[in-house]
Order: C-alpha cells, then sequence, then structure tokens
C-alpha cells in the first residue's frame, strides 16, 4: 500500500491542532497547579467523581473514565488520599474490587478550584472563538471522536451532551 503523504495543508493543519492542544493543556494545567495547587489529572479524577452517585466508583471504572493506566490512576488516587481528599474502601459485595471515593474534603477543594478552572478554559478556548466557530469545533471533535472511542456508546455516554 502507498503513503498518503500530508500535503503542505494538512501538515500545517496537523502540526498547529499537536502545537495548540499542547499548550492548552500546559495551561490549564499550570493555572491548576498555581490557582488550586494540584495538577490537572488530580482535577479530572475529582470532577470525576463528584458527577457519580454517592461520589464513588470503582478504580477500573474510575481508570476508564480518566482515561489513565489503573497503576497511574492508583499513584494519583495514593497523593488524592494523603491530601484526604478521596478515600479507597473494598467494595461491599465485592472485596477483590477497590472503589474510590470523593470525601467532603475533596469536593470543597474542587469546588474552590472550579470557578477559577472554568474561567481559564473559557479565556483560553472558547472566548477566541465565535459561536459558530464553537459549534464547528464540537461537530469537528465528534467526527474525530467516532474513530477513536475505544468502545464506542460505552465508557463516554453523553460527553457530547445530549444528541441533537
Amino acid at each position: 500500500m502507498e503513503t498518503r503523504w500530508l500535503d503542505d495543508d494538512e501538515q500545517g493543519t496537523w502540526r498547529a491542532y499537536l502545537w495548540t492542544t499542547r499548550l492548552l493543556g500546559d495551561a490549564l494545567d499550570r493555572q491548576l497547579q498555581h490557582d488550586a495547587g494540584m495538577p490537572y489529572t488530580y482535577y479530572m479524577i475529582l470532577a470525576t467523581l463528584s458527577e457519580v452517585p454517592e461520589r464513588r466508583m470503582s478504580m477500573t471504572d474510575l481508570a476508564a473514565q480518566v482515561y489513565s493506566s489503573l497503576s497511574r490512576l492508583s499513584h494519583a488516587v495514593a497523593r488524592l488520599e494523603e491530601r484526604g481528599w478521596v478515600r479507597r474502601s473494598p467494595h461491599p459485595d465485592n472485596r477483590r474490587v477497590t472503589m474510590a471515593e470523593l470525601t467532603d474534603d475533596g469536593f470543597a477543594a474542587l469546588a474552590q478550584a472550579a470557578p477559577a478552572h472554568v474561567e481559564e478554559v473559557r479565556r483560553r478556548l472558547f472566548d477566541p472563538l465565535t459561536g459558530e466557530q464553537v459549534a464547528q469545533l464540537h461537530g469537528i471533535l465528534r467526527a474525530l471522536w467516532k474513530g477513536l472511542d475505544p468502545e464506542p456508546g460505552g465508557a463516554y455516554p453523553g460527553i457530547f451532551g445530549p444528541e441533537a
């Protein structure tokens, strides 16, 4: 099979995408480190736990939701436990399953971090775009996601909001 090389426009778009997403991720991580003393990964773990019933889920499900390996997640959760923001416990019906639970202190840390984080997301991602461009970006990301989702319709239900 012959290689389908990128043309100049595609190459420029690819590089712009790579650098833009890297710079955006770095900016959001810096903001959270500066304002809340936590890396973006910790914020995502806390936010994910805050959105599920009883603010608890299995470590396996949490790893899938934050797109992390179990070992990397376990290390991060250990740091969150040290801060008193998350606690681990055995599943009540299956002691082989470990549950992660957002504590009240963890929820408070998330609630304190969220306003500045949302403002940074707005400033860095949405403010430079028109409403039409936001809608186009949403459509583009949805199209890309369909080819990337490791569990189509599975691990990340509702990631794009309600279906239109």
